[in-house]
């Protein structure tokens, strides 16, 4: 194992310790999960679909249903955001995954897919997004937000560039390969948010989840960008962290005008402690703009909050009940170890909020 993967493994293992500590304020995660009860009611079987983000977590939450519930199941098909939005809209399946709420339009489809009720958007995790790279000259790399847009555009193609040497020193005289997701995706969207807030100008190409950079080489799902970053020297993307661990790739250290921070750097509760709430009333939208350019040392600047997008009655009550049993799991004892997999678990606070929506479903 070379030297820039084990900082990969030790990061995870500083994260899952700093993650309590930097709760402490708000109260232990530990509790709320370990006296959880469920009412194991409705259908056997969820279909899902959606972000890929959220799918290492997913199969987590799934287990963890599966214990609390025996005979009752979900199956989940990772298959990124923006299909998973498009099919809880077509009432293919019984919620979706998604790294961007409902936006716009969406809202109106939603209801009436959900039989004139209103959809929520409900946060269940967590995920940090790693800059992962494959160099096997360079142990550790650092970049900043203006810098990551000009790689992403194309405006930075060689990674001895005079502004990468000027952040890093010595680098190796190689060719950048771009990989970016060529499906519809939240992760992308997040990314593109985080390039506009931060980089200065660098990046204009807006958001949404289509990559807007048009340089590099497109793969399906965090699975498939991750994939190629592991087989390609030179390769750049981004990437849920708990891909980054799996795959065990190197993460770039991030520059902001807080100083550097490296993903596994104490940045858990500093980070998550600057998220609000846009949404109304049960539809728990967050606002993670503050995320992006943090004031306090040690904040790391790249999170997405991963939603299921549910109904909040559904046009079968016995559809809702599980899904309510199912959330249910998911927000309690499903945290319990999410940290150890690469996201971050519901603060107590945020998790009371999501409680008390989930209540709420029919």
């Amino acid at each position: 194992m070379t030297l820039r993967r084990s900082r990969t493994a030790a990061a995870l293992a500083v994260g899952g310790a700093l993650l309590l500590a930097g709760c402490a304020t708000t109260g232990p995660v530990q509790p709320y999960a370990k006296n959880a009860t469920v009412d194991c009611g409705g259908t056997p079987t969820l279909t899902a679909s959606g972000s890929t983000a959220q799918a290492n977590a997913m199969t987590r939450f799934i287990k963890t249903y599966e214990d609390a519930c025996p005979g009752k199941t979900v199956t989940y098909t990772a298959n990124g955001s923006g299909a998973g939005v498009e099919e809880f809209l077509n009432g293919k399946t019984d919620f979706g995954g998604s790294d961007t709420a409902l936006q716009g339009q969406e809202y109106a489809a939603a209801k009436q897919r959900c039989g004139g009720s209103d959809a929520w958007n409900l946060p269940a995790a967590f995920g940090p997004l790693a800059i992962t790279f494959n160099l096997s000259e360079v142990d550790v790399l650092t970049l900043d937000a203006p810098t990551i847009a000009k790689i992403f555009t194309g405006a930075i193609t060689r990674w001895d560039d005079p502004a990468l040497v000027a952040l890093n020193g010595k680098m190796p005289a190689l060719d950048i390969h771009v990989v970016y997701r060529s499906d519809s995706s939240g992760t992308t969207d997040n990314f593109q948010q985080y390039l506009q807030a931060a980089s200065e100008g660098a990046w204009t190409h807006g958001a949404g989840k289509t990559f807007q950079g048009g340089t590099g080489q497109g793969a399906p799902g965090n699975q498939g960008t991750s994939e190629v970053v592991k087989n390609t020297e030179g390769a750049i993307s981004y990437n849920e962290w708990s891909y980054a661990i799996e795959k065990e790739l190197a993460a770039a250290d991030i520059r902001t005008s807080a100083g550097i921070v490296h993903i596994g750097s104490d940045w858990v509760g500093k980070t998550i402690s600057s998220v609000g709430i846009t949404g109304q009333g049960n539809d728990i939208v967050l606002d993670l703009k503050p995320i992006y350019l943090p004031t306090e040392k040690g904040a790391y600047p790249i999170v997405l909050a991963s939603y299921e997008i549910v109904c909040s009655k559904y046009p079968d009550p016995e559809v809702g009940k599980a899904v309510k049993a199912f959330l249910h799991s998911t927000i309690t004892a499903g945290q319990t170890g999410l940290n150890k997999s690469g996201y971050i678990p519901l603060p107590p606070d945020f998790q009371s909020k999501v409680s008390t929506a989930v209540d709420s479903i029919t």
